[in-house]
């Protein structure tokens, strides 16, 4: 038998997968799967529109749309041109940047928080200076979008960056040969080029931004109607005697959450 015909009939034939990695993984899948099936069969169907309908509820939902929306803002103000800098330009240190950058993403959020609270808190290390020209950011509104904004910026950062390392340069050198400035190339080429990059950074940085609970809780508080973020106010229910509340609006944000991740998995994964 001939070797082209032998390997015909071996790509042909499916190969049994190991029994013990198939049990390995479906346990694992379970690990997972399971937490949700809980929260979908402990939620009280019947109760869903009047605790998703609340004013404390929308609220709290009005007020994680303006700061997750804000610091996705933020993120794309600061994160764009770091990517840019991170992808584009050469420089010592570049690898230190880099770890600095993701390392909200490894960090507790907790401690995340507590940091933020030291370096700009009235007693921290900038926070004087900034009381003194009327900047009070712990325990205020804009506190907690630079804390939201603190943990998701990595998402954003990340996956541009990914993005410029791959767009095709030749088509911003052409034209740079053309006359074109660095802004205009920048502005005409260069961004359309990774639109796709920034639509998913943007996207999962404020899903990130809208889920994000111990920096926010530390470094601008629970303040209902100031700082109390959707994750917050389902915190708080779960604490109290309406479990029912927390476990629908639980359920909002893993809707939100699985949305996101099942349109962008495979673009995320490639800027890794």
């Amino acid at each position: 038998m001939s070797e082209t015909h032998k390997a015909g009939r071996s790509a042909g034939v499916r190969e049994r997968a190991p029994t013990a990695p198939v049990v390995v993984a479906g346990a694992a899948a379970a690990l997972f799967a399971l937490p949700l099936a809980g929260l979908l069969w402990k939620a009280p169907w019947s109760k869903a529109w009047p605790a998703l309908t609340s004013e404390e509820a929308g609220q709290a939902l009005r007020l994680s749309l303006v700061t997750s929306v804000s610091a996705t803002a933020l993120a794309l103000a600061l994160g764009v041109p770091l990517a840019w800098v991170q992808a584009r330009v050469e420089y010592r240190g570049r690898s230190l940047v880099r770890a600095l950058t993701t390392l909200p993403m490894v960090l507790p959020p907790v401690v995340g928080g507590t940091a933020l609270l030291l370096a700009l808190g009235r007693r921290g290390l900038v926070g004087p200076q900034l009381d003194r020209v009327g900047v009070h950011l712990p325990f205020s509104t804009a506190g907690a979008v630079l804390a939201e904004a603190f943990v998701a910026m990595p998402f954003l950062v990340l996956t541009v960056e990914a993005g410029l390392r791959t767009s095709d340069r030749g088509l911003e050198e052409a034209a740079r040969t053309l006359g074109a400035g660095r802004w205009a190339v920048f502005r005409s080429v260069t961004l359309p080029l990774v639109r796709p990059s920034l639509l998913a950074g943007g996207v999962l940085c404020w899903a990130r931004a809208l889920g994000e609970f111990g920096a926010t809780i530390t470094f601008a508080g629970n303040l209902q109607g100031k700082t109390q973020t959707l994750p917050l106010f389902v915190y708080v229910k779960l604490e109290s005697s309406d479990p029912g509340s927390a476990i629908v609006l639980s359920l909002v944000l893993l809707a939100v959450s699985l949305a996101v991740l099942a349109s962008l998995r495979d673009r995320w994964l490639r800027a890794l």
